[in-house]
């Protein structure tokens, strides 16, 4: 595991309106690690996960992902940031309907000049859709979307993954299976992961387990 960090956060807070949200946050990643983070519904995981992202804007402290000040950019630089260092498992899949399965996973790519099958392929047979590219995402159960959100997250090798419940419309077998293709992505390319779960078999698969609170995050109680 590489000692260079992936993502630093120190002092981040983020409120809606005069409600706070969290305060206080203070986080690194190193490359090769896999994190995962735990908290009370309503803490605000997944609205760190879009502030590291830069699709929300926190009200105070510093995101450094990969070196780069995330607050400080505009929507631009923090577009082409994600494009190349960032890979988003999002929980509500966010994937193109007009695309095709393999379409879908394949976009990350595309959008960087870096068109690859073999890549997609290989990845949706990792997730256990190989044979189903030509799909549209209306023809796919929840738990199969699930699945080709996460080939298309992992798909550019990015440098830090953010994953928001990424098993959670997932039976135990194919949880288990999804988080061994997240694992090995993580040891094999030297990315850093940070895993938002409620799932305790998830959490046992991290190298830390973490847990956010209203004042910042300290580790799960065992």
């Amino acid at each position: 595991m590489s000692t260079a960090a992936a993502l630093q956060i120190t002092g981040l807070a983020r409120a809606y309106g005069p409600t706070p949200v969290f305060s206080d946050v203070d986080l690194r990643l190193v490359r090769g690690e896999f994190v995962a983070l735990l908290g009370e519904s309503g803490v605000g995981k997944s609205t760190l996960l879009n502030c590291i992202a830069g699709l929300d804007d926190a009200d105070a402290g510093q995101i450094l992902l990969a070196g780069t000040e995330v607050r400080g950019l505009a929507e631009p630089e923090r577009a082409r940031l994600r494009r190349e260092r960032l890979g988003f498992v999002f929980q509500a899949f966010h994937l193109l309907p007009h695309l095709s399965v393999a379409e879908n996973v394949a976009l990350p790519l595309l959008l960087l000049g870096r068109p690859d099958e073999a890549r997609v392929s290989t990845l949706l047979d990792h997730v256990g859709l190989a044979g189903l590219g030509g799909r549209s995402p209306a023809q796919l159960s929840g738990g199969q979307l699930q699945r080709v959100a996460l080939a298309r997250a992992l798909v550019h090798r990015p440098a830090l993954i953010l994953a928001d419940e990424p098993t959670g419309n997932l039976d135990p077998a194919t949880a288990g299976r999804m988080l061994d293709v997240l694992v090995a992505q993580v040891r094999a390319e030297g990315a850093a992961c940070l895993l938002v779960t409620h799932s305790a078999a998830a959490a046992a698969r991290a190298d830390r387990v973490l847990r956010l609170t209203a004042t910042g995050i300290v580790p799960a109680q065992a």
